[in-house]
């Protein structure tokens, strides 16, 4: 029957009187949830409320499609997917508070968090990441032959975000099982529909890539309800993906602080008319599916739930500092055992030569280990280091990628949530600028925030010396090391590369894996041909001496080497830092206590270069040991020049050479 009396027209076909109790229920709770959460604001016993008052119905709608084992990507208007979802209300309660029972322990808000028992993982405040990473998890259940759909929300503002695109974009190339649901509820903070696309509707953008897309009344729960019922059956027995936006409206602040006077008030009369909740309680009661009284019980259930709840959050105490647990938390710990090789058995490798063998090595041991970047397939990737690995592994396992950095790393995350793990290659160094907010921001953040670990490792393929010019040569290792939660290793011989990368994917944490392109093919070693690991976090003293201790890595470490062979008068001691993060400090430290002067040395530009950092640390820890400055030297404040001379000229090797025979004589 179709409702004649609301305007919202309800097409009732063979759902059950259950059912509809059912979705009624879930799309009330929301609603006296949060009516409760603004009186809470304005008491100042809530700090922020984003409001989902007026869109509930497609949150509802599509928790209640989904399998209660299949994951949803919400966003910080979907209260109803966390309810739908039966998460206790006082650990949402102690969420929004900021109390150690939510989910990240005091150390974010709102639904800033996700959660592995109820298979939701929530976003972050740079809106769109979230698409990639649900490409990530249905690329996993793709890979294990499992008849399961992933749901991930946006809004309509953040489909002009370049991940949008990308993620939309892969979903579709690799015939991933993801429904992307786009709430378009008019305004992106104050900036409306009309300045931020031009198409028709949201949904036409599907043509584009390939694949359906729908537009839907987004107040009318069962339309919303039945769409995406619809859909996830028919994408767990074919896998693709679906874009169905679902056209609502917001009938609050973008967040409770900022109001809504931008809004013309004429829309909130037309819409408020379409009331998703109200509405199809009318229609209920005119199916006669609930009765007057059953409202009343129900809301006075829900109303008696809210307040109990809300008196066992509040009665938890807020969390207390421990300076060593929040440490602690922003690593996954793991128990690290270093693996020796089983056979003697040696070749002499390249470095280029030591990294294939590690992944190759790596595939076998690690059976969930995907290999993703661009060209890496049968091309072998831009320096061949995965040649011939498709005809092994398969082309499951070593995945071409569209040049999307973002959403690829996204895609590594939502696999490392879903039990697999992931090596992204960069092509170069410098393209990885183009995945900061998904590095930075959400694998970094991950663990410290809800206990998520992300078990991704990036290859960094690296710095200057081949004439490649500005975007091809940069050493942008220090951008990472600033942000807790990222390992940092850096190798410069071919046996700790392999050493280092193998046990890169032994450990459950991000790892930014940096190899310098001009070792690539210009040094080789002896190194054992078996699987071995080497301990990330521990640097390695290259040469001893007794008079300078010369700390450096990379490129860095074949300049000191080069000095000291040609110089055996200097007596340098190079330590080979191998790990930038965490720092080997006290190799250092030892090292620095028995020659009394320090030269740190590496091949980023100088100004705000980790040198800084390792310089500031030996004059605050050993100051009472040296006997001059500490000296340091890094690369020109310019950009990576290509003309040979000018690039020479670039690089500290020259410069070094002349400091450290000041230092010397000091």
């Amino acid at each position: 029957m179709v409702s004649a009396t609301t305007p919202i027209k309800y097409d009732r076909k063979k759902f059950s009187d259950d059912l509809l109790i059912d979705l009624y229920k879930k799309i009330l709770r929301p609603r006296m949830i949060e009516e409760k959460m603004l009186i809470l604001l304005r008491q100042g016993k809530l700090a922020k409320w984003f409001s989902g008052i007026g869109q509930e119905a497609i949150a509802v709608g599509v928790a209640a499609a989904m399998h209660t084992d299949e994951y949803i990507l919400p966003m910080h208007r979907n209260l109803a997917v966390f309810t739908s979802r039966n998460i206790p209300l006082h650990r949402l309660f102690s969420q929004f508070t900021g109390r150690p029972g939510g989910f990240t322990k005091g150390r974010d808000r709102s639904f800033h968090f996700g959660t592995q028992e109820y298979k939701i993982v929530g976003m972050i405040s740079h809106l769109g990441q979230q698409m990639g990473v649900a490409d990530g998890i249905a690329l996993a259940h793709l890979l294990r032959r499992e008849n399961k759909c992933t749901a991930v929300f946006t809004g309509e503002g953040a489909t002009s975000e370049g991940d949008f695109h990308e993620s939309v974009n892969i979903a579709a190339v690799w015939g991933l099982p993801v429904i992307f649901i786009i709430e378009n509820n008019g305004y992106g903070l104050s900036t409306p529909v009309s300045e931020q696309f031009k198409c028709k509707q949201l949904s036409d953008r599907s043509a584009g890539y390939g694949i359906e897309g729908l537009t839907l009344d987004g107040n009318n729960i069962l339309k919303v309800y039945e769409t995406v019922h619809h859909y996830a059956e028919e994408i767990r027995k074919h896998p693709r993906p679906v874009l169905i936006e679902c056209v609502t409206f917001r009938m609050r602040g973008h967040e409770e602080a900022s109001g809504i006077k931008y809004v013309p008030q004429d829309l909130f009369e037309i819409w408020s008319k379409k009331d998703p909740v109200i509405n199809f309680e009318k229609f209920l009661l005119e199916e006669s599916v609930i009765a007057e009284s059953d409202i009343q019980q129900m809301r006075e259930a829900f109303k008696q739930e809210t307040e109990e709840h809300i008196r066992i959050s509040f009665s938890e105490e807020f969390p207390k500092t421990d300076t060593n647990k929040e440490l602690e938390d922003v690593y996954k710990s793991f128990y690290f055992i270093e693996t020796k090789p089983v056979n003697n058995t040696k070749s002499k490798k390249r470095y280029i030569d030591a990294i294939s063998d590690a992944l190759s090595l790596a595939m076998d041991k690690h059976t969930n280990l995907i290999l993703m970047g661009q060209d890496i397939a049968e091309y072998g990737g831009a320096f061949k280091i995965t040649e011939r690995m498709v005809q092994k592994y398969g082309k499951e396992r070593v995945r071409n990628t569209p040049l999307c950095e973002s959403a690829i790393v996204g895609t590594a995350f939502g696999l490392s949530i879903n039990g697999f793990k992931a090596m992204v290659e960069m092509q170069f160094a410098d393209f990885v600028s183009e995945a900061m907010t998904q590095i930075v921001n959400n694998i970094a953040k991950s663990h410290y925030r809800w206990g998520q670990n992300a078990d991704v490792v990036v290859r960094m393929p690296t710095g200057a010396g081949t004439g490649a010019g500005p975007f091809h040569s940069q050493s942008n290792e220090a951008w990472f090391f600033h942000t807790p939660g990222l390992k940092v290793v850096y190798p410069a011989f071919p046996y700790d590369v392999k050493g280092l990368l193998l046990a890169a994917f032994e450990d459950p944490n991000p790892v930014m894996f940096f190899e310098h392109k001009y070792l690539y093919r210009t040094i080789d070693q002896e190194i054992p041909d078996d699987y071995y690991t080497l301990p990330i976090g521990k640097a390695s003293v290259v040469k001893e001496g007794a008079n300078i201790s010369v700390i450096t890595y990379g490129l860095g470490v074949h300049w000191a080497l080069e000095v000291a062979n040609e110089h055996p008068e200097l007596d340098l001691e190079i330590i080979d830092l191998r790990t930038l993060l965490p720092l080997d400090k006290e190799t250092v430290f030892q090292s620095i206590k028995k020659t009394g002067k320090a030269f740190v040395l590496n091949e980023d530009t100088l100004t705000g270069s980790i040198s800084a950092e390792i310089a500031a640390i030996i004059s605050e820890f050993c100051f009472e040991y040296l006997d001059a400055p500490v000296f340091r030297e890094g690369a020109l404040d310019t950009p990576v020049p290509m003309n040979k001379e000018l690039e020479e000229n670039f690089l500290p090797k020259n410069r070094f050479k002349e400091k450290i025979f000041q230092l010397h004589q000091y």
